[in-house]
């Protein structure tokens, strides 16, 4: 190395170490900043009125500022404890984030996600993604048919938004990287045919959920929540219109633009597909598997099939789809010799350490969510949204309420499950019409998924499609807002109708 290079790689090192420096800086002072306004708002929750929203500003200022979400996260809901509880913060955090981890909705995601990330790493080790790409390849020859198909196979894997984002995003980006497709259109692309199709079918594990909401709380009798749900569909606008716009971009009738075209410029002039960090996330990152000679599609197309006719007969219930499947999954690919019982199960290990990371950050989304329930700010959002809610505005309000509120919780389940038993009577007692109501609060909770930077859409679609969660957020962002327009003005049409 030359004196000269020397000086340079020096120069470049202290400058870095400066930056870092700085930056710390910059974080410490806004942290203890935020961390000393949670110790001086009253003691009593039920008196925070709009302070309720402080860890929410906190944690939105933090991501623009930093571009970090897990550090985010955590130093919210820090502050929300502290705001809640004082110096007996730790306590309550500690007994939340064990609660939170023993909670049935977190155990079936750690079993579902985790072994849908081993079924991911065994279709890979088996060769059934080789020989995925191939057939896709054979039929699907330009960049906006490669598209069109990820989107396809979008709206067919209809059962869960998680088995969509994982199967879909994992399997095609290999086949878009070759069309040098940005990972940040790839992720939009499988975000936006996840949750919108599973809210719009009634045999997916939404559908379920959303209907068991309505008959424990009266809406609907015992047996009768999923016929309620259907007929909730046709309003639930948001659903709809993001399915649509999806197709509408790939065929160049809605531009590309805003962040988007950026990502989409850099891959295309620059061959950088994946924004930078998205190794942290990507569940390809890790261990990568040697494919067998002469790999078999049915060795793809037979364990995807599986897993979704087994989650429907199981009732839609995704935890016994992923238990049979791996079980199905043994059974066809040892006696074909594509490998042996210690090879399988060292795929299934390595497939459930790619989906920690996520599984992390989904975590941290969840207590989160938690802290902001005990501080009453989405008890305080709904009660404050009443006061404007006349039988024309109630599906608009709902909507943009409720959506806002989901992009600052992140947790479009948990929203349903405490919005939705308080719509049902809002809507009876205004003279609004409930299925309109229930269909409002449906698309908020798409919607508010859809263009967080921190929600269990975001992550999952963003670890499947290898792309860094706060860029595929805001990349989606702009296509986010453009859907939920047009849904506001069906809202507003509907409302008056």
């Amino acid at each position: 190395m030359s004196d000269s290079t020397e000086i340079i790689a020096e120069g470049s090192e202290e400058i870095t170490k400066t930056s870092l420096n700085r930056t710390m800086i910059e974080y410490t002072i806004l942290t203890a900043v935020f961390i000393l306004v949670a110790f001086l708002v009253p003691d009593d929750t039920a008196e925070f009125g709009f302070i309720t929203a402080l860890p929410s500003i906190f944690l939105l200022a933090f991501i623009f500022y930093t571009k970090r979400i897990l550090e985010g996260l955590t130093l919210a809901s820090l502050m929300g404890f502290i705001m809640a509880y004082k110096l007996e913060f730790f306590t309550h955090a500690n007994e939340t984030l064990i609660g939170v981890l023993t909670d049935g909705d977190t155990q079936w995601l750690f079993i579902v996600c985790g072994l849908m990330g081993s079924i991911i790493a065994l279709i890979e080790r088996g060769g059934g993604a080789a020989a995925f790409g191939v057939w896709v390849s054979k039929r699907a020859k330009t960049r906006r048919s490669t598209l069109l198909w990820t989107w396809f196979l979008g709206v067919i894997i209809f059962i869960d938004d998680y088995l969509n984002s994982l199967t879909v995003g994992s399997c095609m980006a290999p086949i878009t990287d070759k069309h040098k497709v940005s990972r940040e259109k790839l992720a939009y692309i499988v975000d936006s045919t996840a949750a919108p199709v599973c809210v719009l079918i009634p045999i997916s594990t939404w559908a379920v959920y959303i209907a068991s909401l309505l008959e424990q709380s009266g809406a609907a009798a015992e047996g009768e929540g999923l016929k309620y749900f259907m007929q909730t569909i046709p309003y639930n606008f948001y659903g709809w219109i993001a399915l649509l716009i999806v197709p509408l971009v790939i065929l160049g009738v809605v531009p590309v633009f805003g962040p988007m075209k950026k990502a989409e410029e850099r891959a295309q002039n620059e061959g950088i597909l994946a924004p930078p960090g998205s190794e942290k996330i990507d569940i390809h990152a890790g261990e990568r598997f040697a494919v067998p000679d002469n790999p078999k599609i049915l060795n793809f197309f037979l364990p995807i099939l599986f897993l979704i006719c087994s989650t429907i007969y199981f009732d839609v219930d995704m935890q016994m789809g992923v238990i049979c499947t791996i079980a199905f999954t043994f059974l066809l690919y040892i006696p074909q010799g594509i490998m042996g019982p210690e090879e399988f199960f060292d795929a299934v290990i390595a497939g459930v350490k790619n989906m920690l990371f996520p599984l992390v950050m989904v975590v941290l989304a969840f207590t989160f969510a938690d802290i902001n329930e005990q501080v009453g700010f989405l008890s305080y959002v709904i009660d404050t949204a009443k006061t404007i809610m006349t039988p024309e505005l109630l599906p608009l309000v709902l909507f943009i309420v409720l959506g806002i509120t989901e992009f600052i919780m992140g947790l479009s389940w948990g929203m349903y499950a405490i919005a939705i038993p308080i719509a049902v009577p809002l809507a009876v007692a205004v003279g609004a019409d409930p299925y309109v109501a229930v269909g409002a609060v449906c698309s908020a909770g798409v919607w508010g998924s859809h263009i967080c930077f921190y929600s269990d859409a975001t992550i999952l679609s963003s670890a499947a499609s290898g792309c860094d969660n706060y860029r595929h957020a805001v990349t989606q962002m702009p296509y986010g807002f453009l859907g939920a327009f047009f849904t506001a003005i069906g809202f507003l049409i509907v409302g008056y109708m």
